[in-house]
């Protein structure tokens, strides 16, 4: 049965498609088939991973307007059992051209059901907007990373009432994962501070696992590669192996 989770957070810079990657292309690493979706019009998914979002025979876009079909759409990466549904800037039309449509929360739903993944990592867009709506809908579950910078938790209120309602009217299975620290420097009282403030808000709900701000992190995208391809002994690598042990401890699922 396939796993579907959304990585979710409306502020940007905050290490969401960093952590999207990584988690998939561990959860690959572990012999699982998964599919990692970019559901963000800014593609930072599909160049992190070494493709050029301006010459995609099919895209995120063109598979929920119906234009092209989901498996003739996905493409391998350069990690085995890791599949990427690319997008590029088209996919920001998509807010606008499924108003209209019948059930239009439900058509990345829709297409899912034809995945045979055993995961399903969405990378959602940094907004609150249709797009995010339909991942919501399609997923089991979802993390939100949180920056331990200052104004961390602005914002965080509106997701989590937004994610209460689709709960509510759209998707009753959905829960929230967790939420994970991101860019966290030990170093600083702030990093220190904001860890605090998450925890007071979150209690267990927060993963033990920091991803630390690490260099190799920041580096790896621009060579088209995970942090595993790229420095697999790099701190950051170490911390999103350990952050996904967590990951499959929560879903209940032993690889």
């Amino acid at each position: 049965m396939t796993k579907t989770i959304a990585v979710i957070n409306q502020k940007g810079g905050v290490g969401k498609t960093t952590t999207a990657v990584n988690i998939a292309a561990q959860l690959a690493k572990r012999k699982q088939k998964v599919l990692l979706l970019d559901l963000d019009p800014q593609g930072n998914a599909s160049s992190g991973l070494g493709l050029d979002k301006n010459n995609l025979s099919g895209s995120t876009y063109d598979v929920l307007m119906k234009k092209v079909s989901l498996s003739d759409a996905i493409q391998p990466t350069s990690v085995d059992g890791l599949f990427l549904l690319p997008t590029n800037a088209n996919l920001a039309a998509s807010e606008v051209e499924l108003v209209d449509t019948p059930n239009r929360e439900k058509m990345l739903d829709s297409v899912l059901k034809l995945a045979t993944h055993d995961f399903i990592i969405i990378d959602c867009p940094p907004a609150l907007g249709l797009l995010t709506i339909n991942a919501l809908t399609a997923a089991d579950s979802i993390i939100i990373p949180v920056q331990t910078e200052y104004y961390a938790l602005e914002g965080l209120g509106q997701l989590l009432d937004i994610t209460q309602r689709v709960r509510e009217g759209l998707n009753p299975k959905l829960k929230l994962l967790g939420v994970v620290l991101t860019m966290y420097d030990k170093r600083t009282s702030l990093s220190g501070q904001v860890a605090d403030e998450v925890h007071k808000h979150f209690g267990d709900k927060v993963f033990k696992t920091t991803i630390p701000r690490n260099v190799k992190l920041a580096e790896a995208p621009s060579y088209g590669q995970t942090i595993f391809e790229y420095d697999k002994w790099s701190k950051g690598a170490k911390a999103y192996k350990l952050f996904t042990n967590e990951i499959l401890a929560r879903e209940g699922i032993r690889l």
